[in-house]
């Protein structure tokens, strides 16, 4: 018998975030995520205590959902990232970021938490209706009469992720793919209730990124299909192959029971029952003309070869992850139970082929009108492949964004630049009515102003892993790199080419000063709306759905953590 303990009391903390350990705890986190982020950002490998699987990523996704955090208040933060990642898979580390920022510039304020929560509040609604209005300056329309928005939408969420190890071609090659592929999902024909469709992941793990490939339909990795004869699919209609899709097991084991006893008369073979059962429902298949019978778990050999001598190809062992998009591309309704056969469950395809790739054999299963695509996802080693998974996925899913708003901001840096800008200049131009509102000073007004316009910028500024300097100009408000090893110096055109999003280039003096250095007012000025069209083919974008829940997120984050007066801890 184990050794009995007393319960220990709950662990009150009062003022959290008055304790040493919980700042360093924020600030080494912050760093960690810091130095992930953007096209340059470094790696990190991530393992348990005793080995195993070793993790190479720099994505939020999988970063945060790897790392132990004791701490409550990392906690608080951790969960809200990882709920925003579930829910728009991009700016991950943006919000993360942000929101340790806010609150270490936040916390070193002099003011109450509850003027700050106000104040801050205020901040990201000015921000919010910025974003949202026609005037903003770091917002682009999407068109999807044109491809080239949507390219660079998809190309930036690639090259964000220098894990999966890709060049400029492979680039260019994986965000063609991508795009096509969400172009299958689209429906041909519109209804009252549009679902959009699902691009189907298929691994191909050490191989050549270029080998990648979409195509219509779905791959069923089949190895026991002879393929040396060739295939041949019975259509009973000229048009159509007919199709059934069980979710259920059709192996004969159905009655063995989890729980209880079953009661068998004498001479009577469970077995045999349950294989006439299987056997009868394989001639109700025949008889109703079914061309193709495609099974979740296992189909029992017997059935396999009643079906097979006449004439249905049958396809077992299809996994989980399938059912569901071959649902929707067949318009078959997965059949729970062998009990419960009707002919309204049965869907229908265009054709069935053979596909080959490397040394895998696939069925590929072609509809009628193509909402379910596969992605053959090639990459060199199972590490890359991993996180080029999850880029594709998240690619795909801000696309999915896009459609339902579509707009994208500028990336790069200069979104957080450019509304840091618009924020100090909100700020002078504040009238006393809205100071009295908000029952703060004009001076605690500014310093937390000031503390939010830093924070977006350490987030800009965390792009730049090379030590060289960054800038902001006075007439756009965008972000520029300077290359690391040159000195500082007062004209900074030819330092710079292009700003962080690519749209503003150095033809003209746009009053350069250094990102973190003292702020002197300026007058802000509207991003130009020509240099949008002749740029579009290389500019660098963010979602825009992503990055404005990101931007709520982290606030709403850090005015939590910052209202925090006790944490009780559970010792036992």
């Amino acid at each position: 018998m184990s050794r009995l303990e007393a319960k220990k009391p709950p662990l009150f903390i009062s003022e959290p975030l008055a304790e040493d350990v919980v700042g360093q705890s924020l600030s080494l986190q912050s760093g960690i995520l810091k130095s992930c982020y953007g096209p340059t950002g470094r790696l990190k490998q991530l393992h348990n205590g005793v080995g195993g699987y070793v993790c190479t990523t720099s994505q939020s996704s999988a970063l945060l959902s790897r790392l132990s955090v004791s701490q409550p208040v990392l906690r608080v933060l951790t969960a809200s990232v990882q709920n925003h990642v579930s829910r728009f898979s991009d700016c991950g580390l943006f919000t993360a970021i942000l929101c340790c920022s806010l609150v270490e510039n936040f916390k070193s304020l002099n003011i109450a938490p509850c003027t700050v929560i106000k104040i801050s509040r205020h901040l990201l609604s000015l921000c919010m209706d910025y974003l949202k209005s026609e005037a903003c300056g770091c917002r682009v329309s999407v068109d999807f009469s044109s491809v080239e928005t949507l390219l660079c939408l998809v190309r930036s969420v690639l090259t964000s992720k220098p894990a999966c190890m890709l060049n400029k071609r492979e680039v260019d090659h994986l965000a063609v793919l991508i795009l096509k592929a969400f172009m299958f999902t689209i429906p041909c024909h519109v209804e009252t209730n549009v679902a959009l469709g699902k691009c189907v992941i298929v691994p191909m793990k050490g191989r050549r990124v270029l080998n990648s490939m979409v195509l219509p339909g779905l791959l069923i990795e089949t190895p026991e299909i002879q393929w040396a004869k060739p295939l041949t699919v019975r259509r009973t209609h000229s048009d159509v192959i007919k199709i059934a899709l069980f979710c259920a097991s059709m192996a004969g084991d159905c009655l063995i029971p989890e729980e209880g006893a079953v009661t068998v008369h004498h001479g009577i073979s469970l077995e045999m029952a349950e294989l006439n059962q299987l056997l009868s429902v394989g001639k109700r298949l025949v008889n109703d003309e079914v061309d193709l019978v495609v099974c979740q778990k296992v189909i029992h050999p017997a059935l396999k070869q009643y079906l097979k001598e006449n004439h249905v190809m049958a396809v077992d062992r299809a996994g989980l992850s399938l059912v569901e998009p071959l649902s929707q591309m067949t318009g078959s309704k997965p059949i729970a139970s062998i009990h419960s056969l009707s002919p309204s469950c049965y869907g229908s395809l265009k054709d069935v082929r053979i596909e080959s790739f490397a040394s895998k054999h696939f069925l590929h299963l072609i509809p009628n009108d193509t909402v379910v695509c596969s992605l053959i996802l090639c990459n060199r080693n199972e590490t890359a492949w991993d996180e080029l998974k999850r880029a594709c996925e998240t690619a795909e899913h801000v696309l999915q964004l896009t459609v339902k708003e579509p707009l994208a901001l500028l990336g790069g840096g200069c979104t957080e630049t450019h509304l840091a800008s618009y924020i100090r200049h909100k700020s002078c131009c504040l009238s006393p009515s809205s100071f009295k509102d908000l029952d703060c000073s004009r001076t605690q007004y500014q310093l937390v102003a000031d503390g939010f316009c830093h924070s977006l910028e350490s987030v800009a500024s965390s792009l730049n892993h090379d030590d060289g300097e960054i800038l902001t100009d006075m007439v756009y408000g965008h972000c520029w790199f300077v290359p690391s090893g040159f000195p500082p110096v007062h004209n900074w055109t030819d330092l710079v080419s292009k700003c962080g999003c690519g749209i503003n280039d150095n033809a003209e003096n746009l009053n350069w000063r250094l990102l973190q250095g003292q702020f002197d007012s300026a007058t802000l000025q509207g991003c130009p709306k020509e240099p949008l069209v002749k740029a579009a083919d290389r500019l660098t974008l963010d979602s825009f759905a992503a990055k404005c829940s990101g931007l709520q997120v982290a606030l709403e984050t850090a005015n939590l953590i910052l209202d925090l007066s006790y944490v009780i801890e559970d010792q036992n």
